[in-house]
């Protein structure tokens, strides 16, 4: 089994949307997966028309084990399981913050369903937080979606600072440019400065495109309803891309 992280600091950088259409795509590709939408947002559970069960909580959650197994659903796809996301893990990280070793509650509540999955894939919340150290810890990689932005190139410089601080291990985030514009200068400015660092960056860019904004319309991954537009293609380059990374 490998876990995937789909994280970011800041919202609205299609982080759910690439881990929407990555756990379909890894599905279609016969492998077991499970997408686990930990975002209390919820839109992951929004795009595959999924509500929690009313006993889903983070309590739960936290133990892991048969109790996580009773909180997943199956989708509308083959090989694709989605754990609900609940309005309650916004209570994660004060509950968290009560535990011993509370960096590593993830991944031992994940070891009770890593033999039902080949790949989990989790849709994080975008902060920093007791949660998100768990996420890091339990992720063999990390796909962080970057938008060729100053201010994201800022807010990742910070990020990175932090984690060293905190002795985690950086080289396992990989980045992805994200909602990419061609006819902005200072995209491509940032995307050339950033290929010339030595961090991990993706060649794989998912390009700002509104059939991406209408998967909220459609409830379906644009993987499955136009799988032969360029964000489509874009979705699957970027899943052969982390595949290899995982071997």
């Amino acid at each position: 089994m490998k876990t995937i992280a789909l994280y970011s600091i800041k919202g609205g950088v299609g982080k759910t949307a690439a881990a929407t259409n990555l756990a379909y795509l890894a599905a279609k590709d016969r492998y077991s997966t499970l997408l686990c939408d930990l975002d209390p947002q919820g839109s992951a559970s929004y795009y595959f028309k999924i509500r929690p069960n009313k006993k889903l909580n983070s309590k739960k959650l936290m133990k892991g084990g048969d109790k996580l197994l009773n909180m997943i659903r199956a989708t509308d796809y083959e090989n694709l399981d989605l754990l609900p996301a609940d309005i309650s893990y916004r209570n994660l990280d004060l509950k968290l913050d009560k535990e011993d070793k509370s960096s590593g509650f993830l991944k031992s509540a994940l070891k009770g369903v890593k033999n039902h999955y080949d790949y989990i894939l989790i849709d994080s919340p975008p902060n920093i937080t007791l949660l998100s150290e768990n996420i890091f810890n339990s992720a063999d990689v990390v796909i962080y979606p970057f938008i060729p932005t100053t201010l994201s190139k800022i807010t990742f410089d910070k990020l990175l600072a932090l984690l060293k601080e905190k002795s985690m291990k950086t080289e396992k985030i990989h980045s992805f440019f994200s909602m990419v514009d061609s006819r902005k200068k200072l995209h491509g400015q940032i995307i050339a400065e950033m290929n010339q660092s030595n961090l991990n960056f993706l060649k794989t860019m998912i390009p700002f495109r509104s059939d991406i904004e209408k998967m909220g319309i459609y409830c379906e991954p644009i993987v499955h309803t136009k799988p032969r537009s360029d964000s489509a293609i874009s979705f699957e380059n970027l899943w052969m891309e982390i595949k290899t990374i995982l071997q």
